[in-house]
């Protein structure tokens, strides 16, 4: 979109004219999308490093094979915290409040469709917080029964698995209430011009995203409110005493996870598509093709949640229906990978800190995608299920499939955001850094698991010392890493030491958030940008 939008045009008064508001009250009420974007990744940032301080202790305890640090029934409660924190407290959020910050920009639109309810869609984010830490505060502590808060260990936990029950509820609630605003801001706000095949590849990737969550978000709680009512009033849904199936909430949890795992996924490949083509110089290759994969990958997540079930006691034919579903799912993945590469193919290369993130995220979700086709295939998955094998092809998928996709994000947007050019050094000791600490964490993990290392253990057989050692070294210098990213990269940009970065910072972008100033004004396009529909070009 090389023509410049006539900004005079948004000085014309509308209804979110009014004055810049300051202080407290400009965060406590606003309706502001960039503002309330902001307030999410702040958010994600602070639960990052709350669920990554809690990560920092398992490994360390994992030093060495007997529990030495924390006990057993406090290292089941960081485990479980660690995984609902990180999952939902902290990329979610971040993703969010990528979409807040983005979707508009890169349609045309003055702001989400509907402000206030954005504002309560960030502000429930904060009570589920507190809720989750106050768990660690009650009698009996944090529930230490793994993150997919499996019955029966749920029905039996103390007064912190309520805390956790209600803190799901609300976040769920949050998920809704976001995603209803990005379909409607999505599908009716776009600029004129601006069919739905010329989207940014980011807002379909979250128009899709929204669809899952308001499908799978209502599962979960239903599933969390059955395990509060056999805890306090007498059901048995999943009590096997009273006549209930403890496997009923498997799948009903799984029916939401699996989906759940495309949620953080299909907006980081969003992202993905928008810096791959930036730093090749060349336009996306088969941008139809990838819309498409990822509305493939979104329907077939509701056929594989049984996967994570093959040694619950499946039919044989169920176990070949999931396995083979499971693989399938690989088709429009690979897809993806395949054109990210292909755009890239004989590109006018450049690798500033987001090409690399973006390179780090092929290759380590592409070794993520291998292990999870191995557990794909029911007699592997048997030998190697609940162990760290599953922990590292996890990791691998997510973290490189989402907490990277964030970073990317930041990299490439930020100057966007703030006006400020980040210290480019910085974010490549930043990203080799991680780089290198995430696989000397997980990659050693492969191989516990494939000797039987069992997850979730506080004490384990003294030959797997050597591996467990390697892996918490790793996990100290990822860790580390992000605090070097908060004072090296953040903050200098945050009080705007740096140079001052041009509308446009990277040659090669494309996209109508590039048509206006850096920093983007706190009101853009109160009169929408008129695109020619062949071109998607800025025309008025």
């Amino acid at each position: 979109m090389s023509a410049v939008i006539d900004h005079a045009a948004s000085a014309h008064a509308g209804e979110h004219a009014h004055e810049h508001p300051h202080g407290w009250r400009r965060w406590l009420f606003s309706t502001n999308h960039k503002d309330i974007g902001t307030m999410y990744l702040i958010y994600a940032l602070v639960m990052l490093f709350v669920g990554g301080a809690l990560a920092l202790a398992i490994r360390t305890e994992l030093w060495r094979p007997y529990d030495w640090l924390l006990n057993p029934q406090m290292f089941n409660a960081f485990s479980t915290m660690h995984g609902l924190i990180m999952i939902f407290m902290a990329v979610m959020p971040a993703l969010t409040g990528l979409a807040n910050w983005m979707i508009p920009l890169q349609i045309g639109a003055a702001d989400m469709a509907f402000p206030r309810m954005n504002n309560l869609s960030f502000w429930l984010l904060v009570p589920a917080a507190i809720l989750g830490v106050a768990s660690f505060l009650v009698p009996g502590g944090a529930p230490g029964v793994g993150w997919t808060l499996y019955p029966p260990l749920t029905v039996q936990a103390g007064m912190g698995m309520d805390l956790v029950i209600f803190t799901v509820h609300i976040l769920g609630a949050s998920s809704i209430l976001g995603s209803i605003n990005i379909i409607v801001t999505v599908l009716n706000m776009r600029a004129p011009g601006m069919t739905l095949m010329k989207m940014p590849l980011f807002c379909w990737t979250w128009l899709i995203t929204a669809y899952l969550l308001i499908a799978i978000m209502p599962v979960l709680a239903g599933a969390v409110t059955m395990t509060l009512t056999d805890r306090h009033f007498g059901t048995s849904f999943f009590s096997a005493t009273g006549g209930g199936d403890p496997v009923l909430y498997q799948h009903l949890f799984w029916f939401m996870g699996h989906p759940e795992v495309y949620v953080l996924i299909l907006p980081s490949f969003g992202v993905m598509s928008m810096v791959v083509p930036t730093f090749s110089r060349k336009r996306l290759f088969g941008y139809a093709s990838m819309v498409y994969a990822s509305a493939s990958i979104a329907i077939l997540s509701f056929l594989v949640w049984a996967h994570h079930m093959f040694t619950a006691g499946m039919p044989t034919t169920g176990q070949l229906f999931f396995m083979y579903a499971t693989m399938l799912i690989a088709v429009p993945t690979g897809v993806k990978v395949f054109n990210w590469v292909a755009t890239m193919w004989r590109g006018s290369l450049s690798f500033e800190t987001p090409m690399l993130f973006a390179v780090g995220f092929i290759i380590v979700f592409t070794i993520g995608g291998f292990t999870g086709l191995m557990l794909a295939m029911v007699p592997i998955d048997i030998q190697v299920h609940n162990t760290y094998f599953v922990v590292a092809h996890f990791h691998y998928t997510m973290v490189a499939g989402t907490l990277f996709a964030i970073f990317m994000a930041f990299y490439y947007w930020s100057p966007k955001w703030t006006g400020i050019m980040y210290n480019e050094t910085a974010g490549k000791i930043h990203f080799w850094l991680s780089m290198i600490g995430f696989n000397v964490t997980f990659f050693p993990q492969h191989f516990l698991g494939l000797a039987g290392m069992p997850r979730r253990y506080v004490a384990y057989p003294v030959q797997f010392t050597d591996f467990n050692q390697l892996s918490t070294i790793g996990a100290w210098v990822f860790g580390l890493a992000q605090l070097y990213f908060v004072f090296a990269v953040l903050l200098p940009v945050l009080r705007g030491k740096g140079e001052k970065a041009p509308q446009r910072p990277w040659d090669g972008a494309e996209g109508l958030e590039w048509e206006v100033p850096s920093p983007a004004p706190f009101h853009t396009y109160e009169t929408p940008p008129k695109l020619n529909a062949e071109a998607n070009r800025v025309i008025a």
